[in-house]
């Protein structure tokens, strides 16, 4: 099947976001530009000048494109359903606030996901956790084997964050301070009864950590 050599003013228009997603997904698969045209059995040149003008692809030739890039055509033109938050542009004339102690455990509330930072070998870890808030402390599950079944004594720090994509605003609240292993069984069934549902990765996760906040801080960001 022969390319459709269309001129820049004709086919259909599509944003500069989809080129970013070409390109980005060609690095992440190790592909050239040059490759990835070869592929999709269009010339090389024919995608590279689509690419750079943003219009002129027919719904035949970005198929094959998403095809080569392991994507779906929805995924190609629209970007995944799933993707990060912070995609959309930010809000207009944005200004950040500092939140009061209280404010931060107003947002935490009782409980959710939150990630959890530790220092490891070779690198640190940063993994996300359902939490519970205990008092004036936040407690997690984990198994017993587990990255983030911290020994007591080791210093964490634990981060949740929110966006509203669609106002341009949003909220973060950091913690740092002493993990301990819960071992009193009367205090992990305290825990297990105050949790909600089972943590989302599923599986035996029976040993409780908690994080007692020699700080806690956060940060909120408006839109006017």
């Amino acid at each position: 099947m022969r390319e459709n050599q269309e001129t820049p003013g004709g086919g259909a228009e599509l944003p500069a976001e989809l080129s970013r997603r070409i390109v980005t997904r060609c690095e992440q698969r190790g592909l050239t530009v040059e490759e990835a045209a070869a592929q999709a059995g269009m010339s090389p040149r024919y995608l590279e000048h689509l690419l750079a003008v943003g219009r002129g692809f027919d719904p035949a030739a970005l198929v094959r494109v998403a095809a080569v890039l392991g994507m779906t055509y929805q995924e190609l033109v629209e970007g995944r359903e799933d993707a990060p938050p912070g995609r959309a542009a930010a809000g207009a004339h944005p200004y950040l606030l500092r939140l009061t102690e209280q404010e931060c455990w107003d947002r935490l509330g009782t409980h959710g996901v939150g990630r959890v930072a530790i220092s490891a070998d070779p690198t640190p870890l940063v993994l996300p956790v359902n939490y519970t808030v205990d008092g004036t402390a936040v407690a997690y599950r984990t198994s017993e084997d587990g990255p983030a079944a911290v020994a007591t004594g080791t210093e964490v720090a634990f981060e949740v964050d929110h966006l509203d994509e669609h106002r341009g605003e949003g909220w973060s609240v950091l913690i740092s301070g002493r993990a301990e292993q819960v071992e009193d069984p009367a205090d992990r069934q305290r825990l297990d009864e105050a949790a909600v549902g089972a943590p989302w990765a599923g599986g035996r996760r029976e040993t409780w950590i908690r994080i007692t906040p020699a700080t806690a801080t956060g940060r909120r960001i408006r839109a006017q």
